[in-house]
Order: structure tokens, then sequence, then C-alpha cells
């Protein structure tokens, strides 16, 4: 089994399911505790939900688990795993900030950062593109 599995899993359609409905939900199929071994990011607009293992579980194993799941079912939701990514699209950076700052800031391990091979700044909307030299620094 390859250790390149996503430590994220989407859930898509969660419009008819609370997010603390779903976080109970997510407890009871994993076996898990929110906050101490996963944590979840829901994104109303998109009806959508990152749940993020800490703890080092299937996570393959666990997105066939919720497709199977009865409630999951009811409620419409769909699992995925999150595809992993070297770059990731940083907002709300004041305009004063440099890109060397920005590499800095990311390459920080108490900030879950790692080596950066790139960093594009979009002044004009207040944003950059951070690029990883491997996935596992966008944590």
């Amino acid at each position: 089994k390859s250790s390149e599995t996503s430590p994220s899993v989407v859930f898509e359609n969660i419009q008819g399911c609370s997010p603390k409905c779903l976080r109970m939900l997510l407890e009871n199929i994993s076996g898990l505790a929110v906050d101490d071994d996963f944590t979840v990011e829901v994104i109303p607009e998109i009806n959508v939900a990152v749940v993020t293992f800490r703890k080092s579980i299937d996570t393959e194993e666990f997105v066939k688990k919720c497709s199977q799941n009865k409630r999951v079912k009811e409620f419409k939701m769909t699992a995925r795993l999150l595809e992993l990514t070297q770059s990731i699209k940083a907002e709300n950076i004041p305009a004063s900030v440099s890109s060397d700052y920005i590499t800095v800031y990311f390459e920080s391990a108490r900030n879950g950062g790692g080596p950066v091979s790139d960093v594009q700044l979009f002044p004009e909307e207040n944003s950059a593109i951070i690029t990883f030299c491997d996935h596992k620094g966008n944590a």
C-alpha cells in the first residue's frame, strides 16, 4: 500500500446534514474523536466538508465505509479522497507582504509547512500561489 494516500476526505452534498451531525456521524463511522484524531472544515458555499485525519488511518478504507453507511446514503452525501497537491492558494495577503516573507512563512515547520519551490504573487487580488517541493508541505 502506498504511503502517498491523502489524509483528507471530501464530503459533498452536505447541505442536509448539520456540521454537528456530520461530526458525530464521522466519529461513529471512524471510531475516532473529532479534534483529537481528525478535523472537519465545512465550506457551506459549495456544500462540502473536508475531513483531515491527524491519526494515521486507511483513508481509502474509510471512504469505502462511508459509501456503504446507511446514514451517509440517507443524507445523499458522497465521500472521496482529496487529491494530493503541491500548490495551494493563500488569500487575504496584505499588499506589503513580499514573496520572500511568504516563502519563509510556508517553510516553517511550526506552520505545517515544508520546502517551497515557487511563490507567485497576485497583488490585484491579494493572493498568492505557493508551490512546495513535495506535497507533504501543504498540510
